[in-house]
């Protein structure tokens, strides 16, 4: 009889693309001009960030997305699967080309061209009835997801995500998914779009009543949150590299902190490991594929008694 797959730590569900990088670029691109990139590289998107970065700490990480039948879609499913993302629940959809981003990388930001179309599977298409994991990331839209609730019913802690079209185009759709979830994590300018708040400590407030964890990222000034499940708040600063790409460096954050929660860390640690790891991950090119592995955590033990919450996580 053949034994049945784990049950994952973190089941995940969202949008899937394949991103190709530059960086090192002097400037943007003019038009009829040409720039040369210091460096390129490849990598899955999108969801793709959370679930390879969860794999890489050690969570047991499934993922259910719409992956095109194209080579890049291909190549997108070969990656994940050789990162241990069990893909059980994902599919390939035939005559549907892979959503493709560029990333340009420069003056310490970069800009996205994005080419696709909707998938033609939506979310509670792939997910009848979701793994009973310990937590779930969730990327919403406009339109609820039936999954998820059910997911809340069994008790998985849902850790929900949006982007910045959502927080411009659909602010009060996605407030209304916010109940029943564990957490939400925007960054500061999706957080204010969502509140009409005009700084990102107003609007961590507000996002505080309606979820339990309430997490704003700030970029490289760093991280605050407040837990009302716990009485904690807290606020760190980002952690001081030299920045090559920092496509993905939220999604990489947001998977750091669903670790650490899941280990039961304070929440100022569960914030400083986040930004150590998203950090790290945005001295290369591209997200999922820049996502630190344990061997490169493990110093900052050794340096830093401010790390020392390190030795007490759950790692590969």
């Amino acid at each position: 009889m053949a034994t049945p797959p784990a049950v994952p730590d973190v089941f995940l569900s969202g949008l899937l693309f394949y991103d190709i990088g530059f960086a090192g670029l002097p400037a943007a691109p003019a038009a009829g001009a040409e720039v040369w990139a210091a460096e390129r590289g490849t990598s899955p998107g999108g969801i793709a960030n959370f679930a390879v970065t969860l794999s890489r700490l050690g969570s047991r990480t499934s993922l259910a997305a719409a992956f095109g039948d194209d080579v890049t879609g291909g190549l997108c499913w070969q990656e994940l699967a050789s990162e241990g993302v069990d893909l059980e629940l994902s599919r390939r959809v035939q005559n549907w080309p892979m959503p493709l981003t560029v990333s340009l990388a420069y003056d310490g930001d970069r800009a996205l061209i994005t080419h696709g179309s909707p998938s033609p599977l939506s979310p509670d298409d792939l997910i009848a009835t979701p793994p009973p994991a310990r937590a779930a990331v969730a990327h919403l839209g406009p339109a609820p997801q039936a999954w998820i609730g059910k997911a809340i019913a069994q008790d998985t802690l849902v850790f929900a995500a949006a982007g910045w079209e959502e927080a411009s185009q659909h602010p009060t759709a996605i407030l209304a998914q916010l109940p029943g979830c564990h957490a939400f994590l925007p960054n500061d300018r999706e957080a204010m779009a969502y509140t009409g708040a005009d700084t990102a400590e107003k609007a961590l407030a507000k996002l505080a009543e309606l979820v339990p964890l309430a997490v704003v990222t700030c970029g490289a000034d760093g991280a605050l949150a407040i837990d009302g499940s716990t009485g904690e708040t807290a606020a760190v600063p980002g952690v001081p590299v030299d920045a090559v790409d920092t496509t993905g460096a939220g999604d990489v954050f947001g998977a750091a902190l669903v670790h650490a929660t899941l280990a039961g860390l304070p929440l100022a640690d569960r914030l400083r490991f986040a930004a150590l790891v998203a950090a790290l991950s945005v001295q290369r090119i591209g997200g999922a594929t820049a996502a630190p592995r344990w061997s490169e955590l493990a110093p900052w033990r050794c340096h830093d008694n401010n790390y020392a919450f390190l030795d007490d996580l759950p790692h590969e």
